[in-house]
């Protein structure tokens, strides 16, 4: 069904570029790994790219076309994608600014099986509230979908490499943050690096939530 043609290799390339743009989800993987450790990051990235196989199947199933034909539909997903960004970024800022917070490795093992929890959890809302993958994917995905292929299927196992695609690139990411642990162990490193982080993702938050839909 995924033969190495001229039609794969475009949908690859594609994805791809999208992958290593870099977005929300980047800079929530960068968060995750800083804060909660390289565990923690790799499950963000996780349920991020669980995501994409939800979106995957609300286009086969022609639920997207809602939100792309409806201008109320998408503005409230919008809007609920936004307001997680700015929460999520105001939860960095307000770690970066207050009390030194314990390096991931001081943390109980409890609290870290509770971050990872979190993390897959926040990763994966963080991609099914963007409307921005839904209508991509309803507007992509159809054109790799042979008449007489089955559009659930055929979806799923695009979505897979896509899923395949981001999670390479978001560990590698994690990685590199993980290598650099003794540096970021460094209180006002990580205060810093944080407070970045979180101030990226209000900024996507408030630029989403204001940015007027086609």
């Amino acid at each position: 069904m995924l033969a190495l043609d001229a039609q794969f290799l475009t949908f690859f390339v594609a994805v791809t570029l999208l992958t290593l743009s870099p977005g929300a989800d980047t800079m929530l993987v960068l968060r995750s790994a800083l804060v909660r450790g390289r565990r923690a990051g790799v499950v963000t990235a996780f349920g991020i790219c669980c995501g994409l196989f939800i979106h995957a199947t609300l286009s086969a199933l022609g639920v997207s076309a809602i939100l792309a034909r409806s201008a109320t539909a998408f503005e409230l997903l919008k809007l609920a994608g936004a307001a997680y960004l700015i929460w999520l970024g105001s939860a960095s800022l307000r770690h970066a600014l207050g009390p030194a917070q314990a390096a991931p490795g001081d943390l109980p093992v409890a609290a870290r099986a509770t971050g990872v929890r979190t993390s897959f959890v926040e990763g994966l809302l963080n991609n099914v509230l963007n409307p921005k993958p839904a209508v991509f994917y309803l507007a992509f995905l159809p054109q790799f979908i042979r008449p007489g292929e089955p559009a659930l299927v055929k979806s799923l196992l695009l979505a897979g490499v896509h899923f395949a695609i981001g999670m390479v690139w978001l560990v590698l990411l994690v990685w590199l943050i993980g290598s650099a642990r003794r540096w970021l162990s460094k209180p006002i490193v990580r205060r810093w690096l944080e407070g970045v982080c979180g101030a990226v993702l209000l900024g996507l938050g408030v630029h989403l939530a204001l940015v007027r839909s086609a």
